[in-house]
């Protein structure tokens, strides 16, 4: 409805956004320069972050700009299952028949990781989302997987993906040989407030809309309510937006953004 309302020529605040046109927050640019780094060294990597403040669309971002002739990423989003289904997964992804057995599935793997590199020259690029989900016998065999050539050779990058409870897990003891092993680390936060209003004009100058539809004071009460995290911003301008046009207005001022916080916290 606020799409005709305003005259805009699509969404501004969509959750498929091309890569291309993300938004460059001083965040998402040092992720980017990180991850970049971590894939040519074939690394394990750890990105963390709030629900919603962007991980998977920087991971996402990443895979963007890889060649494929190249790299050859391998997102697993689900990680709750046991050990047998983590390797199930993964050896659909290189597109193997999985065995039953446990044992032979992980040497069918890590056979087929070494011949991507040695044979084929493509570095794969294994993204494990939600990680913070994983059982702790998981995060051990992933760090198995790394290994090669009696630990003397990095074959698969690995990238570790979650909430900021999977920093605490990876620091238990029992989890050490895999914490210590990590060569980039990077944690996700808000848009700063100074961010904010220059993010919302590049949403609204991508859908055809040049002239400012958030005053000041909208703009800080959306701050102060999702503290910059992207995808709570995205919800509370979309119901604000909403909110304008319900009251017939032209500009969202910070009544309609009272309003959404209402809405969208129920």
């Amino acid at each position: 409805m606020y799409k005709t309302y305003f005259g805009m020529s699509g969404e501004p605040f969509p959750k498929d956004i091309p890569p291309q046109e993300l938004f460059g927050s001083s965040q998402f640019k040092e992720l980017s320069t990180r991850l970049d780094y971590l894939v040519k060294k074939r690394g394990i990597g750890l990105v963390t972050g709030e629900v919603g403040s962007g991980k998977t669309t920087g991971i996402r971002a990443l895979c963007s700009t890889l060649n494929p002739g190249l790299y050859k990423p391998l997102y697993l989003p689900n990680t709750t299952g046991s050990v047998l289904d983590l390797y199930k997964s993964l050896a659909e992804l290189l597109g193997l028949i999985a065995p039953s057995s446990r044992a032979k599935l992980y040497i069918q793997i890590h056979n087929e990781i070494e011949r991507l590199v040695e044979s084929k020259k493509i570095s794969p690029l294994l993204i494990v989302d939600e990680a913070h989900l994983l059982r702790i016998e998981a995060l051990e065999e992933l760090r198995l997987l790394t290994n090669y050539h009696m630990d003397s050779r990095d074959h698969l990058t690995l990238i570790l993906v979650g909430q900021a409870e999977l920093r605490r897990k990876l620091g238990l003891n029992i989890n050490e040989p895999l914490n210590q092993r990590i060569t980039m680390r990077y944690h996700l936060e808000g848009l700063s407030r100074k961010e904010l209003p220059l993010y919302l004009k590049h949403c609204l100058n991508r859908v055809g809309v040049t002239h400012p539809l958030f005053s000041e004071p909208a703009i800080e009460a959306i701050y102060q309510a999702s503290k910059g995290i992207l995808r709570k911003v995205n919800l509370l301008a979309q119901a604000s937006l909403m909110a304008c046009v319900a009251k017939k207005n032209q500009i969202v001022d910070a009544d309609h953004v009272r309003e959404a916080v209402t809405e969208t916290s129920n």
